[in-house]
């Protein structure tokens, strides 16, 4: 069975290929037909330098780990084919102190598709059939969105911060970046109840999280960001920049909480750190997620989120290269798509 793929092969370079998916399929895993992918910023840290947060590729990998897909061949699961499913790519070992806990992001053995952290690599989702096992896998009735349902990864990412921060009804919430994660966390933040106030260095952005449900929006080089200082009882940062993050430390109120969600890159520019022990802030770090995996799935299903308000553009698996260069361009408001053809 030959199906086309992408390839990342170096940085800012990805090949097209066709490729034979194998006659055998490993125990307790699934055969997936690729419904809709949709590209991460940790995808486009290793599309521009081959690397991310400082995990090298040891070769040329398939990126991409937001997706959803339909059966192609259930392999004796309970699943059945045509069948939709949701993708959680965390590939714990379930039995560490950390998976019995309920911990996977935790995981010391995890597997992640389309990463440098697992080695040897296992190839992502931007490409038209692959294998994953049934255990990830979350089965869902027909009419659905698959558009939206490629978001219930990264927005269970955007919830595990805010879990992680305790927001709760009531609580005035900054959220600096509105990149996809940032919107994704302007989600998260409303849909516990609080009253989300978003920056970023781009008007059109901050107009994308008012879309999502976004109180009010503050552009960095055009308004006041001094009138933030010490407004907020939790600040999400999403922005992954060094001035993101003394943004929030700015921004957050005495004893409030600054949880980071997106990476911030290694850089030469000072954090305020001094502003943690002055304002007794509470920073929290987060990654992956827990159980908010499903919790992403049921919000999705709801219909209550206007996805297609942070969606920039959809592009076939043989257009992978030009969907990556319209994220690196910066141009591109929200999520691009990766569909199989």
């Amino acid at each position: 069975m030959t199906y086309v793929r992408s390839v990342l092969t170096a940085a800012k370079t990805i090949a097209i290929e066709q490729a034979e998916m194998p006659v055998t399929i490993e125990p307790g895993w699934v055969r997936l037909r690729l419904a809709t992918a949709s590209i991460c910023g940790t995808d486009m840290h290793y599309f521009r330098h081959f690397a991310n947060a400082g995990f090298q590729l040891d070769y040329p990998v398939t990126l991409g780990h937001e997706a959803c897909a339909y059966v192609e061949d259930a392999n004796g699961s309970a699943l059945m084919p045509g069948q939709l499913v949701a993708i959680n790519p965390v590939i714990a070992c379930g039995v560490c102190e950390k998976c019995l806990a309920g911990d996977i992001n935790m995981c010391a053995t995890k597997r992640f598709p389309g990463s440098a952290t697992t080695k040897p690599h296992i190839d992502g989702f931007f490409r038209q059939t692959f294998d994953f096992p049934a255990k990830c896998l979350t089965a869902l009735p027909e009419g659905i969105d698959t558009d939206h349902l490629t978001f219930a990864e990264p927005l269970s990412c955007a919830m595990h911060a805010v879990n992680k921060a305790q927001v709760t009804t009531g609580d005035k919430v900054l959220v600096t970046g509105c990149g996809p994660m940032g919107l994704l966390a302007v989600v998260a933040a409303v849909a516990k109840g609080a009253s989300v106030d978003v920056t970023d260095i781009k008007r059109a952005a901050t107009q994308a999280a008012l879309a999502v449900g976004a109180k009010a929006a503050y552009v960095a080089g055009e308004d006041d960001m001094g009138q933030l200082a010490n407004r907020y009882d939790v600040v999400i940062e999403a922005s992954g920049s060094p001035h993101g993050y003394n943004q929030a430390l700015d921004a957050c109120r005495k004893q409030g909480t600054v949880s980071i969600l997106s990476l911030i890159q290694p850089s030469a520019v000072p954090i305020d750190l001094h502003l943690v022990a002055l304002k007794e802030i509470h920073c929290v770090g987060s990654i992956l997620y827990t159980s908010e995996f499903a919790d992403a799935v049921a919000l999705v299903r709801s219909r209550t989120v206007d996805f297609e308000a942070i969606i920039a553009g959809r592009f076939h698996v043989a257009e992978t290269q030009q969907a990556c260069e319209l994220m690196a361009s910066g141009a591109a408001i929200g999520k691009v798509l990766i569909k199989p053809e």
